[in-house]
């Protein structure tokens, strides 16, 4: 098929929209552009409120995370839906390129900072828990953070303000930008095969390989902790004088295991559906003449932009801290929501090793209702390291603290 033919097809696929469509497509488009300016904007004010979130070191990549997506959904979201409801691209060239660079550099960056959490999990959980505070330094977080936000440079500002991405493809780009039957404009951009396929790799599938890999180890080890911790509450049951039954344990594990394999499933699951489509087509298109009907495109491009607006609820309002800092800055600091200062005291019980990790069995001073004090057992992990609790949580999006 000959670039006329490809032309015919593409603009075939962008006829404008009647009246009623408009008002329906802008009214889904700046629902998902307010969720996404909203839910990123929270996550970082409830970082930067609350210093027990701060303290997390996984949270410096959701804030920057956060920050990346907050600027796709104000710097590139409302031009790009602008030009779909007008039909029309009305910013010049220049600014087509500046807009189109910030579009790659921008959500390559949030793709880079979901690989970066996965892998500080996958560290902190299956490779060194013992010593990840030790590792994971304030520098290395900045330097991960940094390769976050200049790698994507490589790919966006500087190849397509060069225009290494049109080579050998120009004519067809003019055509389309403006057509002979319209008298429209359109903001296009186009790769070719080199590009496309460099672009696609670094942006996509290599973050996307290592984030199958570190959340599958991190399944796997949870699984085992889960295993560990159901070993200790046995082993601090007979201090109570009541042991549990043993169908409790077993029924509580399952449930833990089935909560983690939850989360993690619906945050590949979520990744893969909102980016997969667009990078899949991206290489596809260069070598079938470009004949990917326009529309197609456009789903496929607005289905990642969702992606910026549903990583504030994978990331931060599926853990339990994140929420209650959401609460206390949505009901104006309602003291109902805030973190208790004073903790019950606790003196060792026993301690018990798995694995050359230390766990402590903690006997807790509780009063009842008649004012009388009594004593329990229970686990809880010494605080000079991650425990595996510390771990599985942080397996399903809960982190915990030391």
């Amino acid at each position: 098929m000959d670039f006329t033919e490809s032309e015919t097809n593409f603009f075939s696929s962008k006829e404008g929209f009647r009246s009623v469509e408009k008002v329906v497509l802008l009214t889904f488009l700046s629902t998902v552009i307010l969720m996404a300016i909203l839910g990123n904007l929270l996550v970082m004010v409830a970082v930067c409120r609350d210093r027990q979130l701060r303290k997390i070191k996984t949270n410096y990549f959701i804030v920057s995370l956060a920050f990346a997506d907050l600027l796709v959904s104000v710097l590139v979201m409302p031009f790009g839906a602008i030009e779909l409801v007008q039909d029309i691209w009305i910013y010049g060239e220049m600014f087509c390129l500046v807009r189109t660079s910030l579009d790659v550099l921008l959500t390559t960056a949030s793709i880079f900072h979901l690989c970066c959490i996965s892998l500080d999990r996958y560290y902190a959980i299956c490779c060194q828990p013992l010593v990840y505070r030790n590792k994971m330094t304030p520098l290395r977080i900045a330097l991960m953070l940094g390769g976050c936000w200049v790698i994507p440079m490589f790919i966006s500002f500087l190849p397509i303000m060069q225009g290494w991405n049109n080579i050998g493809i120009i004519d067809l780009i003019e055509k389309r930008k403006f057509p002979q039957n319209s008298n429209s404009t359109y903001c296009i951009f186009m790769v070719n095969k080199p590009y496309a396929i460099t672009c696609s790799v670094v942006a996509f599938y290599i973050p996307f390989l290592l984030m199958v890999l570190a959340y599958y180890r991190i399944y796997i080890t949870a699984k085992e902790h889960a295993q560990q911790i159901q070993m200790l509450q046995r082993a601090g049951a007979p201090s109570e004088g009541r042991p549990q039954p043993t169908d409790q344990h077993s029924t509580h594990r399952m449930r833990t295991e089935t909560k983690a394999a939850k989360t993690l499933c619906i945050i590949m699951g979520c990744f893969c559906l909102c980016w997969a489509p667009f990078f899949v087509t991206n290489i596809v298109d260069p070598f079938v003449d470009y004949t990917v009907p326009g529309q197609v495109w456009t789903a496929f491009l607005w289905l990642g932009y969702i992606n910026s607006g549903l990583n504030p609820f994978l990331y931060a309002f599926l853990n339990k801290s994140f929420r209650r800092a959401f609460l206390i800055i949505l009901c104006c600091d309602d003291e109902r929501y805030r973190r208790p200062s004073i903790l019950g005291q606790t003196v060792p019980c026993s301690t018990t090793t798995i694995n050359g990790s230390t766990h402590v069995l903690r006997a807790q001073q509780e009063r009842s209702s008649g004012n009388a004090r009594r004593s329990r057992c229970f686990y809880r992990p010494t605080a000079v390291q991650p425990s595996t609790m510390w771990a599985l949580f942080i397996a399903i999006h809960s982190p915990r603290q030391d």
